[in-house]
């Protein structure tokens, strides 16, 4: 009888191991169809980082406000600085790549490298380095083109336009054609400065990025 009894007890005592194996197999093969949080890294100057703004007014913050509102969960990292270069960009990337891992880098800079006079060679050949750095690290880059003012003569104003199509192209990344599109008022949608968009304008350079963006995060789920 006892060995009878200690039998039935040890095939228990098998099944129940075995069903909790299984259990456990199940939980781990399941755990990664839970997406997690994906993180954006903006990568910017002036017209990124709410120069001249009150704080948490800048299109980046109401970007934050877009990511909750359609429910995608999302962070946006704003490493944007005023002033910034590409040059400056392509220095500071690798290291904000490593601590954010994201899943996406929306890059906006050229600006000031058209400002000043730069070179077209060397601002081009770093938005592709810093293209093929995030392409390196697993994140998609949406690149964010800008223009120069027709004052810098019309033949560099018209290969610095071309210049941000002519890197998407190359690299297959999605772009924004112009990020102040549809500004074309002067004294409605600019600082005194003339050059930073204020505060009314910033839902129109939401609206120039978000249709090209959204569809890269209903990729990334």
């Amino acid at each position: 009888m006892k060995g009878l009894f200690a039998r039935v007890l040890a095939r228990r005592l098998n099944g129940m191991l075995s069903y909790c194996l299984l259990a456990s197999c199940l939980w781990a093969v399941a755990l990664p169809a839970h997406s997690a949080s994906k993180t954006l890294l903006l990568l910017g100057d002036s017209l990124s980082a709410e120069y001249g703004l009150p704080r948490g007014t800048g299109w980046a913050s109401l970007l934050v406000q877009q990511l909750r509102d359609d429910k995608f969960d999302a962070t946006l990292v704003n490493a944007s600085i005023s002033g910034e270069t590409t040059a400056g960009g392509k220095a500071r990337l690798p290291a904000l790549l490593a601590q954010h891992k994201p899943a996406i880098l929306i890059l906006e800079l050229g600006g000031n490298d058209g400002l000043r006079g730069l070179s077209l060679a060397a601002t081009r050949a770093n938005l592709r380095d810093m293209v093929a750095l995030a392409s390196k690290s697993g994140a998609r880059t949406l690149l964010v083109g800008m223009q120069v003012p027709p004052n810098y003569g019309p033949d560099y104003s018209r290969r610095f336009a071309a210049m941000y199509a002519e890197v998407g192209k190359e690299k297959g990344v999605k772009l924004v054609p112009f990020l102040l599109a549809g500004l074309d008022d002067t004294e409605r949608w600019f600082q005194p400065d003339r050059i930073h968009p204020n505060r009314d304008a910033q839902s129109t350079l939401l609206r120039n990025v978000w249709p090209t963006l959204k569809p890269m995060l209903k990729a990334e789920r």
